[in-house]
Order: structure tokens, then sequence, then C-alpha cells
């Protein structure tokens, strides 16, 4: 699969069922995400593979209602930063950039390899942080929800997660966000 075909092939699925997650698995999502560019190299980011069925159910706990679907998963990763540990330069703090990169680089070698990882933000970071032994310092940006896509529609979902389910949710046309030579923006 090429990056464009991975990149197009990407769909935030709600729509799960559960598959084995092995070791080889989490370490191969890890190591691409370790390849991603950072501001001098720091790889600001960190990221906790949960897998084990009781950690799981732990951490579903955290999450929000309108996250139940994401109790079919089969893997949940943690992914959070700090700043101190990415460049601060001026007003720009880089570590939540650069995990947005790393992240990204995951969930697109997770396509390849034929899993949904959809990122979330509805759950309680204070719950994950307890859950997994995070330090306060620390910011719980997203949960990546990671499973095997369903022939059919999950039971769980939402009229509006189920439109998304069955086609692409619209995206903003490019002379809405994509300048040439200038910004031309409103």
């Amino acid at each position: 699969m090429y990056v464009s075909e991975a990149i197009q092939t990407r769909r935030a699925y709600r729509s799960l069922q559960q598959v084995d997650i092995s070791r080889e698995t989490v370490e191969d999502l890890a190591r691409h995400a370790q390849l991603s560019a950072s501001c001098f190299n720091n790889q600001p980011w960190r990221l906790v593979f949960v897998y084990d069925k009781a950690k799981l159910d732990e951490m579903y706990e955290a999450l929000s209602r309108g996250n139940a679907w994401a109790k079919q998963s089969s893997m949940i990763i943690a992914a959070f930063t700090k700043p101190g540990d990415d460049c601060q330069i001026h007003e720009r703090e880089y570590h939540q950039f650069d995990l947005g990169m790393a992240t990204a680089t995951m969930i697109l070698r997770a396509t390849e390899l034929g899993l949904v990882a959809h990122p979330i933000a509805g759950f309680s970071p204070k719950k994950v942080r307890e859950v997994l032994g995070i330090p306060d310092e620390y910011t719980v940006l997203t949960l990546i929800i990671v499973g095997k896509k369903m022939q059919e529609i999950h039971p769980s979902l939402s009229e509006d997660q189920i439109k998304s389910e069955l086609s692409r949710p619209e995206r903003k046309l490019l002379e809405d966000w994509a300048y040439h030579n200038l910004y031309q923006g409103k």
C-alpha cells in the first residue's frame, strides 16, 4: 500500500469487531511512530498501548457516553506529552504538534495493517492518568481506539454516527483553507 492509498483508505469507523492484538503488532505500530519527524528529533510523544482485557475494561470507564461504541475495541492507545520534552520557540510549543505527527504516522500504519485506528477526544484525562499511572505533568491529548471494521453497523451507534459509517463525512473545500502565495482567508 502506498502512503496515498493509506490516507485515502483511513476512516474513523465506529463499528468495530475485536481481533487479537499481538505484541508484534504493538511494536510495529510503535516503530512507525518512532520514525516520525519532531523538532530537533526530541520525540516528545509517550504512548501506552492497552490490549490486556482487564486493563481495557478499566479504560472503558474513562470514555464519555458518546464513545460507548469504543467498548468493542481490541486496543486503546493513550497518547500524551508535556511541554518540557520538546522545543519551545517563543509562543510555539511543539510537543503537541509532534505528538500529532507521531499518532498520524501510527494511524496510517494501522490502516495499512487492515485495522481501524480512531482518535477520540471524548474521555476523562484524569481517569486515564489514574488507570495507566501517567504523571499529572503530562497532557493526555487523545485516545486511539483500535479494532477491525465490522461489515454491519453496530447497534449502539447514533443516527449521526451511522451516517458517518456509511459514507466519508464531507471535507472542507480546498479554497477554504489552502492558499497560494498569500493568506486570503476571511
